[in-house]
């Protein structure tokens, strides 16, 4: 981790500061998450290399533009990067509606509605993992303009990297139904949805260990099989 003064001015505050002094504890769990990380990507991309083969071949049949879906979003300490998506939406899709996303939203594909639905439009965030950008578990990455929307603890998100899943991802799997009936998807979002699912990932973040990850994707796989 980074000394608490090379932290980004907007992060050294009172309500992040409790986080990162638990953190700095936990260095050696750290070490071993990103270990685990590592591993687990290198051995789930050579496992799904077919499938992803075929998923992108059904994407580029199914409507035209690119297989995958990159969009900048923010990991820690306020780097932003490129996340690996499969495409799942019409091509431009963020330049035609909101960024958030509700279950009939016009702007999905026929092949994308169906890996929204398993999350297999996820697996490409391999490479994310791989990279540092991301890890198994840890805070959904937002978009830049969410980001800035930030607030007191919530900063307290981006000392760790972005994850693919979380439990408050598990809790809100079902965000886009949420959303369906907002007149401001992004306005209901920015007040409603996003400070509750912060407050599962500080929780999360208090009680950070590498058992409780293994338990968050275990949970996310029976998440997504039901």
């Amino acid at each position: 981790m980074k000394n608490w003064n090379d932290l980004p001015a907007y992060m050294q505050n009172d309500e992040v500061r409790p986080y990162y002094d638990l953190l700095r504890k936990k260095r050696v769990a750290l070490f071993m998450k990103r270990l685990f990380d590592v591993v687990l990507a290198l051995l789930l991309l050579v496992l799904l290399a077919i499938p992803m083969i075929v998923i992108a071949v059904m994407i580029a049949i199914d409507s035209p533009g690119g297989v995958f879906y990159r969009q900048e979003r923010v990991t820690t300490y306020g780097k932003h990067f490129r996340i690996f998506k499969f495409r799942t939406m019409v091509s431009n899709a963020d330049k035609v509606g909101a960024h958030v996303t509700t279950n009939n939203d016009s702007r999905i594909t026929k092949i994308g509605a169906k890996l929204r639905g398993a999350r297999l439009d996820e697996i490409p965030q391999l490479f994310n993992v791989l990279t540092g950008d991301m890890s198994f578990v840890g805070t959904r990455p937002e978009a830049v303009r969410y980001v800035e929307k930030y607030s007191g603890a919530m900063w307290a998100t981006l000392l760790l990297p972005a994850g693919i899943t979380s439990e408050a991802s598990i809790l809100y799997k079902d965000e886009a139904e949420l959303l369906d009936n907002a007149e401001d998807a992004d306005k209901v979002y920015v007040e409603q949805v996003l400070p509750a699912k912060m407050e599962y990932n500080l929780k999360s973040m208090r009680e950070f260990s590498l058992r409780n990850d293994v338990r968050t994707m275990i949970r996310t796989v029976g998440a997504v099989l039901r």
